[in-house]
């Protein structure tokens, strides 16, 4: 049915009002469908995992989780560079998010651990540090240790309690865990 044949069906109704009901049976006709292990409101995860935004790889970091035993058992926060959009001083209210996403999931989900997933060839990484930043393979690797290690340090500081894993994510879906 259209928005103007809803309209049409329910006259009194502004047409704000009708987008919202519709908007309102979207969401519960979603969450109706989801498993129990998916749509419980509080409970505990495994971990938070942060990734960055690219979409070439949305289907490889599922895979990675899925393969880790973690389906279903993690919440998901993205940024563009991942680490890098964490601890960056050129988007600070990126690292507010960040901040503000794993306090609620620390409250809401009891979450434990931290996964940080950086990957090769990153966009966010050539804009915010320069080209310079990524030229080479080991160069590009220097520059996420150095900003998965600034996150690591500051998940650690203010919870001492979170475990925090970091890796570095190739074009492939292969993970190298840094220490």
């Amino acid at each position: 049915m259209t928005c103007c044949a809803v309209h049409a069906a329910w006259p009194s109704m502004s047409r704000r009002a009708v987008l919202g009901a519709a908007a309102l049976g979207a969401g519960v006709s979603l969450l109706t469908g989801l498993t129990p292990g998916v749509a419980r409101a509080a409970g505990q995860t495994e971990a938070l995992l942060l990734t960055c935004m690219d979409y070439r790889l949305a289907n490889e970091i599922e895979a990675y989780m899925t393969a880790r035993g973690l389906r279903d058992k993690y919440d998901h926060v993205i940024l563009a560079g991942a680490s890098l959009g964490a601890v960056s001083d050129k988007y600070p209210a990126w690292a507010e998010t960040f901040w503000a996403h794993l306090d609620l999931a620390i409250q809401l989900h009891h979450v434990h651990r931290v996964i940080v997933l950086d990957h090769r060839d990153c966009g966010a990484y050539k804009l915010v540090l320069g080209e310079g930043a990524v030229k080479d393979p080991q160069t590009e690797l220097a520059s996420h240790v150095k900003q998965l290690y600034a996150l690591r340090q500051a998940i650690v500081t203010r919870h001492r309690h979170m475990e925090v894993e970091i890796g570095l994510m190739n074009l492939d879906g292969t993970v190298t865990q840094l220490v």
